[in-house]
């Protein structure tokens, strides 16, 4: 580590620090507390998953020679560019989350696909997979995911980080997070069409194919937790505040989480179009096993839920339920009442068309707002997957203003 890398480094955190260090921060881990107790003061407001290969300027363009140190300049600018620039209820933590080097190859399949891309610089393409789940024989193909830990890899790593912080930011190790979906993995082995198919061609494969993977992600969480590898107490949970006085459970012993002590969330993105039965059978008798092991559960992205309410209440400790920007949110806020949070993905198409329309961003969120108000629906706004803004990064900043005036903040 060079001199002026490391000048670059600690100047960012310093910054960090001093945010992290001011009153607004607690104040709004106490909100997302209260709305994850489904007792809100307000709706809550996030942006996650931003392009930002879009936001220009000297603010995010990385100095440092080394690669490493790369890594924590490209985590920290973007950090504070977002406090900057779009922040609403976001925390910035006084530590810097450093992850251990843990080996995980998964079930052992690659994906086969042909690609399509409009902006080089965009990581968001298009995908064409190939279907590799025709046979028995092919199901056998899914091994059982093995945990390993490289100790040695893990202790170089902090004592980086450590020479890096030190005296600025707390350096915390950071084992897994999970992020256990069984149809996201199936769409790139199979492709969705010939698996939607397959639900109504060949259901008794299916079934084997989806207990199979139910039956490695168990074992996969029993190695993490043996091993203690899981990540400690969460401050986002799939871009939301995960804040909470019911998590970690009683008995928690930070050296060894345990799923218990922990959000998880889950999804059947795939399963917009299948009937509610089918989404029962196939999505939630497979991934209620796993939502059952642990604290709470955010449940959804994109797929709506409104008519499939029933089905997600079989799902164990659910908290949070997506209502993505496809649902009907009269309905949907009618079955959630105030048994869930109602958390309202709204449209990024709103920030990607030629003009930007404020009064449109506007009336939506108002809209909302208005259903859970009049439902007794805790509600959060979270604008995520954010694939382009035309290169306007200020769209996010007007955007962020307005979400913000609408929940009275």
């Amino acid at each position: 580590m060079t001199k002026a890398d490391t000048t670059i480094i600690r100047d960012l955190a310093a910054r960090v620090a001093e945010i992290a260090a001011l009153p607004v921060n607690e104040e709004r881990r106490r909100l997302w507390r209260k709305l994850n107790a489904l007792e809100p003061e307000r709706p809550m407001v996030m942006i996650d998953q931003v392009c930002w290969n879009e936001m220009n300027g000297e603010e995010l363009a990385l100095k440092c020679e080394d690669s490493e140190l790369r890594m924590y300049e490209l985590r920290l600018r973007r950090e504070l560019y977002q406090w900057d620039h779009f922040q609403v209820d976001m925390v910035v933590e006084p530590f810097f989350r450093v992850p251990k080097a843990i080996g995980n190859p998964g079930f052992g399949i690659d994906v086969t696909e042909e690609r399509a891309e409009t902006d080089p610089s965009n990581d968001v393409v298009s995908h064409k997979y190939q279907n590799q789940f025709e046979t028995d024989e092919h199901i056998e193909r899914i091994k059982m995911p093995v945990v390993t830990h490289d100790t040695v890899e893990t202790e170089r790593r902090l004592a980086v980080a450590h020479e890096l912080l030190d005296g600025i930011l707390e350096v915390r190790p950071w084992g897994a997070d999970p992020y256990l979906s069984l149809w996201d993995p199936i769409s790139t082995w199979m492709g969705v069409e010939a698996a939607l198919f397959a639900l109504i061609d060949r259901p008794e494969y299916v079934h084997k194919l989806v207990g199979r993977m139910t039956d490695g992600y168990l074992s996969m969480l029993d190695q993490l937790e043996s091993q203690g590898l899981l990540s400690g107490p969460q401050s986002l949970i799939h871009c939301t505040g995960a804040y909470t006085d019911e998590l970690p459970a009683p008995g928690y012993d930070p050296e060894r989480p345990r799923t218990k002590d922990m959000w998880m969330f889950g999804l059947a993105q795939m399963f917009s179009s299948v009937s509610p039965d089918l989404f029962r059978e196939f999505e939630v008798e497979y991934a209620s096993r796993i939502c059952d092991r642990f604290g709470l559960v955010y449940y959804g992205c994109c797929d709506p839920l409104d008519s499939k309410m029933d089905q997600v209440r079989m799902i164990p400790n659910v908290r949070k339920v997506s209502m993505s920007p496809w649902t009907n949110e009269e309905r949907g806020a009618e079955e959630i009442h105030g048994e869930y949070v109602f958390s309202r993905k709204p449209n990024p198409a709103f920030v990607a068309t030629d003009l930007f329309d404020e009064e449109l961003v506007r009336s939506d969120l108002q809209k909302t707002k208005e259903i859970c108000d009049r439902t007794g629906c805790p509600v959060e706004f979270i604008l995520k997957d954010i694939s382009t803004v035309r290169y306007h990064p200020e769209r996010l900043t007007r955007w962020a203003d307005i979400a913000m005036k609408v929940v009275g903040a």
